[in-house]
């Protein structure tokens, strides 16, 4: 490294899938484009049905929506330039590309690790303070909330973004990874400061995402004791089907989400680096609106109700204007 001139970098090269045998490649393709295509299909899904049923205009289903559109531009932010590069011999990408990467990687996805905190508070709200409820998570108080959680993950990807591009490059592009993440990148950084800042970007993203984590679980806490305290077997069941996709959810997002800063013990290889990658930029966004379709009964409901509906409105649409035609005839 000492030998290597400080010399400015315009461009990288992703080359996370390289290491992988070639005739993979379109396989992971194939997988990795089905995948993104339902992660997008189940986000607008859940979208279309929270905006066309005005029973779910309710803070909670407006934070699940909020929820769903950081998802979708957090996966638009990754995925599109993954597929192209996994076609392409040319996996070259611009040092603004990679920075705008980067920036809105981290926005998006602590915007989504907000998000799940204030989802977390609503459901200790609703169950623990019911008659408070309307006062503490009004519209303008939902509406600030989500503001918040947007603001904070642009402050926390503007962050990251800054101090990693400030520091000057060596003449090596290689970008170990499919997508402009910190710790490839730092590892083409130069000067005495990268092991400083690579210890500091570490240690602010493991706080807030601890901080996020240990929020919701202090809402559960609170909210499990007041579950329990309901004499019903019935009114508790329906207290937990409340809140039980948004936990599930959580379980799955922080499980794989913790493994970008604790790494596993027998996986320091590239390959294994990059399928640990793909589990919280592929996997993770798949299985949440899974798990919001399935586990919410009210919001399965209201998807039944909103697009079966429709369907079999433009089937007798269909059958009345045939059958309109033959009259005429």
């Amino acid at each position: 490294m000492l030998g290597l001139n400080y010399t400015s970098v315009s461009e990288f090269i992703l080359i996370g899938f390289s290491t992988f045998p070639q005739h993979l490649l379109p396989v992971f393709f194939l997988l990795f484009l089905l995948m993104y295509l339902f992660t997008l299909l189940g986000n607008l899904l859940i979208m279309a049905t929270v905006w066309s049923e005005r029973s779910l205009h309710t803070p909670m289903y407006l934070l699940l929506c909020a929820l769903s559109i950081s998802e979708v531009l957090y996966t638009f932010a990754i995925i599109p330039r993954m597929l192209a590069d996994l076609l392409s011999t040319d996996r070259s990408i611009s040092f603004t590309a990679c920075a705008s990467q980067m920036f809105f990687s981290f926005t998006f996805g602590f915007t989504h690790s907000f998000l799940l905190t204030v989802m977390g508070y609503d459901r200790y709200v609703a169950i623990c303070h019911p008659l408070r409820y309307n006062v503490l998570m009004s519209p303008r108080g939902c509406a600030c909330l989500v503001a918040w959680s947007w603001a904070g993950g642009s402050v926390m990807g503007l962050l990251v973004t800054s101090a990693v591009f400030h520091l000057p490059f060596c003449g090596l592009s290689e970008v170990h990874h499919f997508f402009c993440h910190v710790p490839p990148l730092m590892k083409l950084a130069c000067g005495n400061n990268v092991l400083g800042v690579a210890l500091g970007v570490g240690l602010v993203c493991s706080m807030v995402l601890l901080g996020c984590f240990l929020l919701i679980l202090l809402s559960y806490a609170f909210t499990v004791a007041a579950i329990l305290r309901i004499p019903s077997a019935e009114g508790r069941h329906k207290a937990f089907s409340t809140c039980a996709s948004h936990l599930t959810v959580v379980v799955v997002h922080y499980s794989f989400a913790s493994v970008i800063y604790v790494k596993l013990t027998g996986l320091h290889s590239q390959q294994g680096n990059i399928l640990i990658a793909i589990t919280y930029t592929v996997l993770t966004p798949f299985l949440s609106p899974i798990i919001f379709s399935l586990r919410n009964k009210e919001l399965k409901n209201a998807m039944k109700k909103t697009f079966l509906s429709k369907l079999s409105f433009q089937r007798l649409s269909g059958r009345c204007g045939g059958g309109q035609n033959m009259v005429e005839r």
